[in-house]
């Protein structure tokens, strides 16, 4: 079946079919599950999904609804509660108004007017108190209407495929002093198949939600008295987080870094020098000492700039590489804090690197190398992005162009693929951003390379070249993991909390039959601790098949299980959950196959 244009592509947006006066240079945008025809499906979708409300809810009043990257969803105000069961009737009402095939149109009027037409819908003022002044298009289906962009699907024959996903509450332009309106999530495909696998990667997230499984597992906590937004590591957890940065250390070690540690607190003038005051004093704390303003650090480079200057530097020293985990705060709104994925406080894997300008590259090749061999060990693909200049920014615009080049010369050196990203660059620099991509096909903003010109100008960072003379550094700023807390999160999603032998919180289950085999027991422990395996004995008096089922619940690379039999020959009974076998082995044996995994992770 020949697929249906359902808008125009130029050079800059999508075209509704409406809007096109002459299809010279324009691309026809077709009824699939490209990315340019889901966000016209999903817009539309959002406004299916409004008239519906609309229909059921004739005093509703709606704010805004935008697409999203994996459907959309709509703002609004309503006299009723409603909850997660109201959706089955909001879609049952969508399908009715899909089946209608009503046509959608668009029409256009000036601001004064749109205020004049909506002057009863104190909604409709806010957004259009976002709109610039001139002309304003308004979209029809039937007798819905609301203010638009653009663009949407010319009937609404089109819109078959949706699910709502969930309700939520949303503060009015994102400010918390404001008022709660509803939110309803939904998604939009062209085709049933699409929809189906995607509801199903939904199903399976919440299986592996990390907020879920680090209560099964004991990793993590919150607590409303200490505040949100502040995870509160487990043992569990703890030993985990250990394991990951001791493994990465010994790695930061071997490839030159040097480990720093800079203050958790800063004057607020080495806040202005740096520009952070300026651009970024709306995510920062700010506290009062002896009258004099503090600022506790969102990021590590301040504090690295400073062991920079505590020394005279020659040519002959650059590169110098720098690391820390550094405990950074940022000021998060509630209602975006989100697990360990959005969090208040949280632990950069950070470095810093400070180069002359013609090893920019070989330096930026260096962490992408260290970037993929980490990669690859966890069994993530991966992808990056270039992050050109914001609008909110310092330095001038040929320090920037200078930068961003010397970062595409390097990917593109090694015929590296990379997307753009128009005016997403730090304040101080652009970037390189690295998204992972996870079991459920999900992709996670990571780590990231940043090259900083502007911060070395700020402070007056100085290094001697080989003629004697002073020259300033760059700064190269360089996360790979991004954070602790949120990379595990993404990590105990992606392997569904079976962590990988070698950084599981606890390796392997020792489960002795009896009290008289207790003592073997410890003894494989402590042997295991010796060799960095973090065990657990099951002494409790329970029976063994609830022993297992405990520890299987842990979800354990590992169980062993000891009887009569296994201390007096000194082997164990080994239930392997990754190899999915059952074995017996001697102890020796036993101690060289988990040194043989621990083995497995090398740089």
């Amino acid at each position: 079946m020949e697929k249906e244009i359902i808008a125009f592509l130029d050079t800059e947006k999508i075209v509704d079919l409406q809007s096109v006066q002459s299809k010279n240079n324009l691309k026809e945008v077709y009824f699939d599950n490209s990315k340019e025809s889901l966000e016209v499906i999903r817009h539309s979708c959002a406004h299916l999904m409004a008239q519906a409300i609309k229909s059921l809810y004739p005093e509703a009043k709606f704010f805004v609804g935008p697409v999203i990257e994996d459907g959309f969803y709509y703002d609004f105000r309503v006299e009723n509660k409603i909850g997660e069961e109201d959706l089955v009737k909001i879609e049952k009402k969508m399908k009715e108004l899909a089946e209608a095939k009503i046509e959608i149109g668009k029409y256009e009027i000036s601001k004064k007017e749109a205020l004049q037409k909506f002057q009863n819908d104190d909604l409709k003022q806010e957004v259009l108190l976002r709109i610039p002044d001139g002309q304003v298009s308004i979209y029809t289906q039937g007798d819905f209407e609301d203010l638009c962009r653009g663009p949407h699907v010319p009937n609404t024959k089109f819109l078959r495929f949706f699910k709502l996903t969930r309700v939520a509450g949303a503060y009015l332009g994102g400010d918390e002093k404001r008022e709660m309106l509803t939110r309803i999530y939904g998604t939009a495909f062209a085709d049933k198949e699409s929809l189906k696998e995607y509801l199903t990667i939904i199903e399976e997230a919440k299986k592996r939600d990390h907020r879920k499984l680090g209560t099964e597992l004991k990793l993590f906590t919150f607590d409303d008295e200490i505040g949100g937004g502040l995870p509160i590591w487990l043992s569990n957890g703890a030993r985990l987080r250990s394991k990951l940065e001791h493994m990465l250390y010994k790695i930061h070690r071997l490839r030159g870094y040097e480990p720093v540690r800079g203050p958790e607190l800063l004057k607020a003038d080495a806040w202005k020098i740096s520009g952070h005051y300026a651009n970024y004093k709306e995510n920062m704390y700010f506290t009062q000492i002896d009258e004099q303003e503090y600022g506790i650090k969102p990021m590590n480079c301040v504090g690295h700039i400073k062991i920079y200057q505590s020394d005279v530097r020659s040519y002959r020293d650059l590169p110098l590489k720098f690391f820390e985990y550094g405990v950074v705060h940022r000021h998060e709104k509630s209602g975006v804090l989100h697990g360990l994925f959005r969090v208040r406080e949280f632990t950069q894997d950070d470095a810093h690197i400070f180069c002359m300008p013609s090893q920019i590259k070989e330096q930026v090749l260096e962490i992408l190398a260290f970037v993929d061999n980490l990669m690859r060990l966890f069994d993530f693909s991966y992808e990056m992005e270039i992050s050109t200049k914001p609008e909110k920014a310092i330095g001038d615009d040929e320090i920037w162009n200078m930068a961003t080049k010397a970062l595409k010369e390097a990917l593109d050196e090694q015929g590296l693929k990379y997307g753009i990203d128009e005016g997403g660059g730090a304040f101080y620099g652009p970037k390189i951003d690295i998204k992972i991509t996870d079991a459920l096909k999900r992709k996670w903003q990571c780590g990231t390379i940043q090259v900083d010109f502007n911060l070395p100008s700020r402070f007056k960072l100085e290094y001697t070249d080989n003629n004697n003379e002073k020259k300033q550094p760059v700064m190269l700023h360089r996360a790979i993991l991004g954070s602790f807390e949120r990379f595990i999160g993404i990590l105990t999603e992606h392997c569904a909390g079976e962590f990988p032998f070698f950084i599981a919180p606890t390796a392997v289950g020792i489960i002795p039959i009896s009290d008289s085999h207790l003592v073997y027991a410890k003894e494989i422990q402590t042997m295991l601790l010796k060799l960095d395996i973090d065990s657990e004995v099951y002494e409790k008096n329970e029976s063994l098949s609830k022993k297992i089922r405990t520890a299987e619940k842990q979800r354990l690379p590992m169980i062993l299980v000891l009887g009569d039999d296994e201390v007096a020959k000194r082997s164990v009974a080994l239930r392997d959950r990754r190899a999915k076998e059952q074995k017996n082995l001697s102890l020796d044996e036993f101690i060289n196959l988990v040194k043989e995994k621990m083995s497995e992770v090398h740089f």
